[in-house]
């Protein structure tokens, strides 16, 4: 027997462990830290430079990056490198599951993984909770291996990783439950999903408790540096519980638009997995089915809902998706050129379709243009049905199913990948994602760059003048100006003639010293809940949305001016 690790399959594994790395890294710090981010990361700059700040619920986050920040410099991409190698690990995580799942299955889910714009956003996300699915799923594989002490840790780390956690323990432990107690359903012990559910070896409990407790107390108070991130843990079940009765302001279509506009590959052939296994009395589709429907009804029903929340759907989703598109990898008995003659009609078709649908955004469906796109896009596809029914029943029912499957995943793929750059934030012009957090910052690179001008023209030094930020309630902007002499203030003396002052656009100083002012967009809000079809028809399109600016305006002291002659534009 061929030795697993010289098997073609083990080379897709890497190829979707480096795949993952280039795309969760590159480019991690261009973008500035949201107001979300911020908030993360001033808490892990104020524990880096010994300060005991008031912790919110996710201590593993925040201590992990202020260790990054006392070693190194407080960036961006130290802020965001956490998650981003959480998101990484967690597409290994298939590998060890392939004798449950299949060596070819388990490739595939973790190239799927990979690729998925939802995790892929959350990988690149400062303070995300992607590392509570990530640690828990690690923890899980860790005790089945007979790693009782790797499971105790990555436990420690998942329960230090914030509430998101018990949303996706609560799911599936409601699947778990369908399952055992589904008539005729429940798993033997000799099958792949029976081993996944084997009940727990007593015997490993203590060594597991006890590493899980010296992590939690080490990782929950950074080595006793900082006891009071305990405290932030103890917190995790109390916010995950004001989750149901605080609602987040999250519309529930936001959730429903989501997953199938950033994962249409998992979900339609998720969804044709867990029908076949369904049929067949696959007890591993079941499993993963039930969990993927629970964990995407409890997101849909948990009033404190975020878009993030779909995360523990994806997983059991991807994972049928790769049962599903294994089987479908099987050409055996068809025609090569008959096969690519299908896959060249479908992908075709889908093309053009989608040129069609590109071009809608922005007609009135009521006029004849609007009315002529939406012929073609329907007679297109139904061009397509007809088209792979004659081939059905003319040459050969696989035919048509291998060609539609081959044809429509590679058009899928190329959606996927495309709605990953948008999340990764990898276009040119910035894109709005319901997986991002609104608002975004949008000119924060050149807000300093002007900062830091007027200081080398003044002083001659940069980071030299105080900067006074008034009436502006902005992690980010305390965050941008993190190495400054910074004062945050909701009232300015008028008797004071601070150097520099940023306040909201609109806002006059009435300051004894005379100002010049520069105006700046600081916040770009999307306007998600007042789009109406035609605005959501742009945003599957081209993922534009409309949108407006929060402008806020730089005031510097006239005396300080190089040349103390033409004003800055005036606001």
């Amino acid at each position: 027997m061929i030795p697993y690790r010289s098997r073609p399959e083990t080379i897709l594994f890497l190829l979707a462990f480096v795949l993952a790395l280039l795309l969760r890294l590159g480019g991690l710090g261009v973008a500035p830290l949201s107001d979300y981010e911020a908030g993360w990361a001033l808490q892990s700059l104020a524990v880096a430079g010994g300060e005991d700040p008031a912790l919110d619920p996710n201590p593993a986050y925040i201590f992990l990056t202020a260790v990054g920040f006392f070693i190194f410099d407080a960036t961006n991409f130290l802020a965001r490198i956490w998650p981003a190698l959480a998101g990484s690990l967690l597409v290994l995580a298939p590998f060890f599951l392939r004798r449950e799942l299949g060596p070819i299955p388990a490739a595939i889910l973790s190239l799927g993984l990979a690729i998925d714009p939802g995790l892929l956003a959350l990988s690149r996300l400062a303070g995300s909770p992607l590392p509570a699915l990530v640690c828990a799923l690690w923890a899980w594989i860790a005790w089945r291996a007979a790693r009782p002490g790797w499971a105790g840790a990555c436990a420690a780390l998942a329960l230090l990783s914030g509430p998101f956690l018990w949303s996706g323990l609560l799911g599936l432990g409601i699947a778990w439950l369908a399952v055992t107690l589904l008539p005729g359903r429940r798993p033997a012990s000799g099958d792949a999903a029976g081993r996944c559910l084997t009940p727990p070896a007593w015997e490993r409990l203590k060594p597991a408790l006890g590493w899980g407790l010296g992590a939690l107390l080490a990782g929950g108070s950074l080595f006793l540096v900082a006891p009071h991130g305990l405290s932030a843990l103890a917190a995790s079940i109390p916010a995950f519980l004001e989750g149901w009765w605080t609602p987040s302001g999250i519309p529930l279509r936001h959730l429903l638009i989501a997953l199938p506009a950033y994962a249409p590959l998992a979900l339609v052939f998720g969804i044709a997995g867990l029908v076949r296994g369904w049929v067949k009395g696959d007890r591993l589709a079941i499993g993963l089915g039930l969990w993927f429907l629970s964990a995407l009804l409890l997101a849909l029903l948990y009033p404190g809902r975020q878009v993030w929340h779909l995360a523990w759907a994806l997983l059991p989703l991807w994972a049928l998706a790769a049962q599903e598109i294994s089987r479908c990898l099987d050409p055996q008995g068809l025609s090569a050129w008959e096969l690519a003659g299908v896959n060249l009609l479908t992908l075709a078709m889908l093309g053009f379709s989608w040129l069609d649908f590109a071009g809608l955004p922005g007609l009135i469906f009521s006029d004849p243009v609007g009315q002529t796109r939406l012929m073609l896009l329907a007679g297109a596809l139904l061009l397509l049905g007809l088209s792979l029914l004659l081939i059905a029943l003319g040459w050969s029912e696989k035919l048509a199913r291998i060609g539609l499957a081959w044809g429509g995943g590679l058009a899928l793929i190329v959606f996927t990948i495309g709605a990953a750059t948008g999340a990764a934030g990898f276009r040119p012009q910035e894109t709005d994602e319901l997986w991002a957090v609104n608002p975004q910052v949008t000119q924060a690179d050149l807000l300093l760059g002007t900062v830091q001008d007027l200081s080398e023209w003044t002083l001659g030094a940069d980071r030299s003048l105080a900067v006074t930020i008034y009436d502006i309630d902005s992690a980010a902007l305390l965050w941008l100006f993190r190495a400054w002499e910074v004062e945050s203030t909701q009232a300015l003396d008028p008797t004071q003639a601070p150097a520099l002052v940023i306040a909201p656009q609109g806002v006059d100083l009435a300051q004894v010293a005379s100002y010049r002012g520069q105006d700046f967009s600081w916040r770009r809000v999307v306007n998600w809940d007042q789009a109406i079809p035609g605005d959501w028809l742009r945003w599957i399109a081209f993922h534009e949305m409309p949108s407006q600016d929060e402008w806020i305006v730089l005031w510097v002291r006239e005396d300080l001016l190089p040349d103390g002659g033409d004003p800055l534009l005036q606001p």
